[in-house]
């Protein structure tokens, strides 16, 4: 075991009735498991029943949460040093309940390093680019590394996964990232 090991939320990034989503996210978390580098949770979405934003205070400017919803997500977020957000594309961006999630905290975010597991026709790339800009704006530090699935190949019927082999060592490449600036970034969170 390594002192002081990373915490890191596998985001499921959709909420929708039949999402593949939650299967891309234990596939990740199984490999993740096997490593033995840090401490991984799946982090559902729907577990949090957000409606859309309902602070009177952009977070931002205070961290004074009224709904209990907040209080709850502020508390995940902040216990975890960094994140895998399995996202799928829907037109050429995130999933709005991904993006609402996102909105609902902002210091909690700060200092931490994120990665992504992505899916779409076109590998769920514009996915990954718009939350690549979110991160920015959260303070988020953000791996170079992502895995990218195809609708197409990495789904059987477009609604079983089924990755081919070749995800893994990309997955691994993501998560080797994603340790490495979670662990840096601690430092600038103690201070």
């Amino acid at each position: 075991m390594i002192e002081h090991m990373n915490k890191i939320g596998i985001i499921i990034g959709s909420t929708r009735p039949g999402r593949v989503a939650e299967q891309v996210a234990k596939w990740v978390y199984e490999h993740a498991q096997k490593r033995g580098d840090a401490e991984y949770e799946i982090v559902d979405l729907a577990d949090y029943n957000f409606p859309n934003y309902d602070e009177p205070v952009p977070p931002s400017m205070s961290q004074d949460y009224k709904q209990e919803h907040t209080r709850r997500w502020s508390q995940k977020i902040a216990s975890l040093d960094g994140f895998v957000f399995c996202t799928p594309e829907y037109n050429h961006a995130t999933s709005g309940v991904l993006k609402n999630a996102l909105d609902f905290i902002y210091y909690e975010w700060n200092n931490k390093a994120a990665g992504f597991v992505s899916w779409g026709s076109y590998l769920g790339a514009r996915a990954v680019e718009n939350l690549r800009l979110i991160m920015g704006e959260l303070q988020v530090a953000d791996v170079r590394a992502q895995v990218g699935l195809s609708l197409f190949t990495d789904f059987e019927n477009f609604t079983t996964f089924k990755p081919a082999a070749h995800h893994a060592d990309a997955l691994s490449a993501m998560l080797d990232q994603l340790n490495a600036w979670a662990s840096a970034l601690k430092a600038l969170r103690s201070k």
